[in-house]
Formats: C-alpha cells, structure tokens, sequence
C-alpha cells in the first residue's frame, strides 16, 4: 500500500485511525464510597488496586487536549473522590476546542451545593448521576450504600449551580441500569430526572458478574438477525401444522412423520442462518424469555414517549445483541487511560474480571499498550500494535460468541486468550458493549 492509499484508508476510518485519539476516558481513581454489585471493581478476580490519577501523569496528557471531541473523567472509581478533579478539568478545558466537551459519571453522594459551583465554575459540560430506581428499597439493593435522597440533594445542588453561575456549561443527566427488578420503574425515573432539571438519560443493561445476577438480566442472547430467522419459520411450521418448540423432545428420538418434519424445519432454519453469516443457536432460541421480552419492548416504548413529550434526550440500550456491530470506542477514536498510566482501547479490555456470558463464565484480560510512565500518549497511540488492532476492529469479523452453540469453546475460555475461531487476535467475539446491549457515557 502507498502513501495515498494509507492516508485515503485512515481518512475513511475517521477518527480510529487518526494521529491523536478524538476521545479520552481518562481513570482520575479506583477509589469509590460505594459497592455495587454491578460494578467491574466487585468483579471476582478482578483484583482492582485503589490509587489515584497524578498530575503527572495527567500532564502527560495535554498534548492531546487539542485534538480532543471528549474528556470523560471516570473509569470503575467515583471521580468526586479526587482531590484534583477540578483541577483536571480546568486545565483540559483551557486546551481543548470549544465545542468538546468534559463530562464523567458519579454516585451522587459527594455532590453538594459547594461542589456543584467549583465544578460549574471549572468547565464541566456533562454530569451522569446513577440512578436505578425511585423506590429507596430497591435503590439500596441495586446500589450499596446509595440513597435516592443523595440523588435527590445532588440535583438540587446542580440546579444552584446553573442558577448561581449561568455562564457555565454545565448539562447533567442520569444513567439507569435495567435489571427484572426496576424495568418497570424506568419511566417514572425518566419523568422524575426531567422535572428535577436533567437534560439526558443513558438507560444500560446488566453486565452479569456473578452467576446470581443473570436472573436479573434482560436481554436474549441470540442476535436480533438469528431471532428474525428462528420466528419467521416459527410462524411457518404453525402455517404447516408443525410446532418446532417440539424440537428438544424429539431431536433425538427414531424418526418418524413428526420428528422428520420438525428438524426439516429446523434444519432449513439454519441453512438460512449459515447463508446469512448468523450464529443460530436453536436451543437457546427456544428458551427466550418471549413475555419478558414483549414486556421490556412496552417499556421501552413507553420511556421513549415520555422523553419525547418531557423534551429528554434518551439513549435506550437494545432488547437483544444486534447483528451489525459497533465498536464506538474504537470508531470514534477512544483511548482509555487507567490511573496508574497504562492506555487500553475500550471498556471492555479496561480491567480483568470474570463475567456471565449466556450462563456461562468467561475470563476477560485487560488489553495495555503501554504506559504514560514510559512512553508519550501520542507514540503508545501510533504504535504499530495498537494501530492494527483499531483497523481489525473496524472490520468486525469475529464470532457471535454469546450465540455460538458450541460456546463456550477453548478459544474464548483460555486466561490468556490467543485466538478465536476466526484465527482473530482481538478478544472481541463476546463484547457485549458492541451488540448495543451495554452503554455509558461517552
């Protein structure tokens, strides 16, 4: 490839592929005055040291600050805990271009009146405060050592500030974790947040890292294109007087009219899936949760209706990983910097831990590049290593892992992953963040 081919091919990449990353999620600490069970830092293994972000090395940094569309300040621990953090975001502000924008996601608890102002005052544009429930019960399960009264003086606090210093940039919003438990609590959340001032809600779902937790999730694993397939037939074989739910009970029986016609049935199904490139699972098709499922869609439907009405601005996470995948952080230039120096390339390879991935446990490995303590940000972001890594993520050609009937395989389940199936280096084929299922602030 030529110089005009190699520039042409990162011009079309957009930002992945660009001199400096267009996006920073920058860990200030690990440190939290929370533990919920939903957070990677309660993880097992995940073996998480509590430390700070130094100036120095956030230093490092600046030269990156002109280049940047966003600074998002937060990685697994509560941003507010850091006693430089206003610091931080004056000095970035003061470099980055005017229409960027600095944000993180915070617990609430530490946000009074005093700190809303600084942080107004410093340059802040975007606040995401947890928010799962109304009900201080369910709020309390979800997030340990929460209350909805902190969040609650939180936006009171945020509300002073705008109002104290309306020169300030300064727009908040929520993030709402689905769980079985608080579905159906999500639009009086989203009408309670828009009365009380905030000016967006991120709605995510449920990364499982315990077994416990999967009872909680709600989603279907299978992708949006193998449930189209697999209902599609469905509806045919009822057309046909074939019921294709019969297919555990007679899949391995002597064949006979019934049980030739059900895995015919099955068997086109498939044929359909392998054409279509579509992981198809027919076992785990068959056992969606399809009432929980319509149920979700309606309040869905219904939170998308009230923040159309109450002026919100909603992101809603998909009801099942979507076959067309998308890697934002990846396509939209993201680095992802740890407190302790090391630069990673999404949430997903940010820290090790061990995760639930269609009930069954998969280890995931953090992805570094290198560290800040040895290496400039820009030289870690264009070493060849790294740079190969965003142009194969770009073309998405791994394995549906969470929709693979032969998962979990050697290849995904090996501590230190090598390979996947498709003889891919990049630990991709189970990201859950890019089948649209998991979202954050970014």
């Amino acid at each position: 490839m030529d110089n005009r081919d190699s520039t042409a091919l990162e011009t079309a990449a957009g930002p992945a592929l660009g001199g400096y990353p267009a996006k920073l999620f920058i860990e200030t600490t690990t440190f939290c005055n929370m533990t919920c069970d939903m957070c990677v830092k309660q993880a097992p293994e995940s073996g998480i040291a509590n430390g700070h972000l130094s100036t120095a090395l956030f230093q490092t940094l600046e030269p990156a600050f002109s280049s940047l569309d966003a600074l998002i300040l937060n990685g697994v621990g509560e941003p507010l805990l850091h006693p430089h953090l206003e610091r931080f975001i004056r000095d970035a502000r003061n470099e980055m271009p005017d229409p960027s924008w600095i944000g993180f996601q915070s617990n609430g608890l530490l946000l009074d009146s005093a700190r809303a102002r600084t942080l107004n005052e410093a340059g802040l544009d975007r606040i995401c405060l947890s928010l799962d429930s109304l009900s201080p019960e369910t709020f309390r399960q979800v997030r340990r050592g929460g209350e909805v009264d902190a969040i609650r003086r939180a936006f009171l606090a945020l509300r002073e500030a705008r109002r104290d210093y309306p020169q300030g940039r300064l727009r908040w919003g929520i993030q709402f974790v689905v769980r079985r438990d608080n579905l159906h609590d999500l639009p009086e959340v989203l009408r309670w947040a828009r009365r009380e001032g905030a000016d967006f809600a991120l709605v995510t779902q449920l990364m499982p890292y315990e077994r416990t937790q999967l009872s909680q999730t709600g989603y279907d694993t299978g992708t949006d294109a193998a449930v189209e397939i697999f209902e599609r037939w469905r509806r045919e074989g009822i057309r046909q007087g074939i019921d294709v739910t019969a297919y555990p009970r007679l899949a391995w029986r002597a064949a006979d009219s019934e049980s030739r016609k059900v895995m015919k049935l099955v068997e086109r199904m498939k044929t359909e899936a392998r054409c279509r490139d579509v992981f198809f699972d027919i076992k785990q098709l068959l056992g969606r949760d399809v009432e929980f499922h319509k149920q979700a869609a309606e309040v869905f439907s219904t939170a998308a209706e009230v923040a159309r009405r109450d002026g919100l601005e909603l992101r809603l996470p998909a009801l099942q990983p979507r076959q067309q995948r998308h890697c934002a952080f990846v396509e939209e230039g993201g680095a992802f910097i740890s407190w302790n120096g090391e630069v990673h390339p999404c949430y997903n390879l940010w820290h090790g831990y061990r995760c639930y991935i269609n009930g069954w446990e998969k280890p995931v490995r953090p992805k570094v590049f290198g560290n800040l303590a040895d290496q400039s940000l820009v030289d870690i972001w264009n070493s060849e290593e790294f740079v190969d890594f965003r142009r194969n993520v770009l073309d998405h050609e791994y394995p549906f892992c969470a929709s693979c009937a032969v998962a979990p395989c050697d290849y995904v389940q090996e501590e230190n992953f090598a390979q996947d199936c498709f003889l891919k280096s990049e630990p991709c084929g189970a990201c859950l963040w890019a089948t649209g299922l998991l979202q954050c602030l970014q």
